[in-house]
């Protein structure tokens, strides 16, 4: 029962594999392009014996007590001094939770863009197509992250986004600004009948080498136009490298939609989220983290119940680094809401829940 109470993962430390570099043969340049690949088979259990899938407010790892795979993808890329582009596809279950509501083939379209510099001596770009979300902290590919499994926050706001980006980054790279023009919160196609744009903003500030702030926005209407809502969003984090080993992320998300069309009232969320992660070698590391997350009137995440969904989250895990290429990751995670929100297998609901993961991932 100890095990069951700990998630495992093996996740690439790099995937990427660049083309062959022939300045050494050809006394030419490297080759341009460059190809990675990235996948991530995982068991999943929940000790209270929640049904086959997660709520669908979780959408990495979501199908429960049986073996799947999270996250496929291959990705080529370009990049010259002036040019660059991404084309990645992908498939597993976080594609088919996360991508349900887009149509056929673009289910699986996990990156799409090419983007030009404009300045010949100013690190500005212009990017179009589908690009990775300015917003938050983590990524969909476990490697990137601190924790095996996403937070709350992360599950729902944008990982992807379509549309422009113009986005500069100063000299010293201490500052990056970004402003963005997309189809809506997350969509690769927009809502029907939805002829808005919506708006974002992001600027990351190194403060120093051990602090670096972000804050990040969103503006726009996710609804047809005939029942616009406005929504206005806001994502901040910090990090802060207390020590050569010990680093930690604080982070506040905070969002607004109208209650209704042309409606002057609001419906708030808001979530506080910590992580703290020590690293006492190279191929060791450790991390716990602490959420909240309060979406009274269901705004983003409809629960059903009187009080709306407000969910406490907690877990902590184990990496162990056995190659350049391979981790090894245990975690321990529960969530506890204030109402019976989680189903089980018998029929009955639950206020808490316990998962437990063990994933394998391969890169190249």
């Amino acid at each position: 029962m100890t095990m069951l109470l700990a998630s495992a993962a093996f996740l690439p430390v790099s995937g990427i594999a660049h083309a062959k570099d022939y300045t050494a043969e050809t006394n030419g340049p490297p080759s341009p392009f460059s190809l990675s690949g990235y996948a991530e088979a995982y068991y999943d259990f929940d000790v209270n014996n929640l049904v086959g899938k997660k709520p669908s407010f979780l959408v990495s790892y979501s199908k429960n007590d049986q073996l799947a795979l999270n996250l496929a993808l291959i990705t080529g890329s370009y990049m010259t001094n002036n040019t660059r582009a991404n084309l990645a596809f992908a498939t597993g279950s976080y594609v088919t939770a996360n991508y349900a509501a887009e149509p056929g083939f673009l289910k699986h379209v996990y990156l799409a863009n090419v983007g030009m510099k404009l300045s010949a001596d100013k690190n500005l770009w212009l990017d179009a197509g589908i690009l990775p979300s300015h917003i938050g902290f983590q990524s969909p590919i476990g490697k990137d992250n601190w924790t095996l499994t996403r937070s709350i926050s992360a599950e729902n706001t944008p990982y992807f986004e379509t549309g422009a980006r113009i986005s500069y980054t100063s000299e010293n790279e201490k500052w990056y600004l970004s402003v963005v023009v997309v189809d809506g919160w997350q969509r690769i196609q927009p809502v029907a009948g939805n002829t808005t744009p919506a708006f974002g903003t992001q600027i990351t500030y190194k403060l120093s080498p051990k602090i670096t702030l972000n804050s990040s926005t969103f503006i726009g209407n996710d609804k047809s136009d005939i029942a616009r809502l406005m929504r206005y969003f806001h994502n901040f984090y910090g990090t802060l490298k207390l020590n050569d080993k010990l680093t930690a992320m604080v982070g506040f998300d905070i969002g607004t939609e109208q209650k209704h069309k042309n409606s002057s009232g609001m419906n708030t969320w808001f979530n506080p989220e910590i992580m703290l992660r020590y690293t006492p070698s190279a191929k060791t590391a450790i991390a716990a983290r602490a959420e909240y997350y309060d979406d009274k009137h269901g705004v983003i995440i409809p629960s059903g119940t009187t009080k709306g969904f407000k969910i406490l989250g907690l877990s902590i895990n184990f990496d162990y680094k056995i190659a350049n290429n391979i981790l090894w990751r245990v975690e321990a995670k529960t969530l506890r809401s204030n109402d019976n929100i989680f189903t089980r297998n018998d029929g009955n609901t639950s206020a808490n829940s316990i998962f437990t993961t063990t994933s394998l991932a391969v890169s190249f």
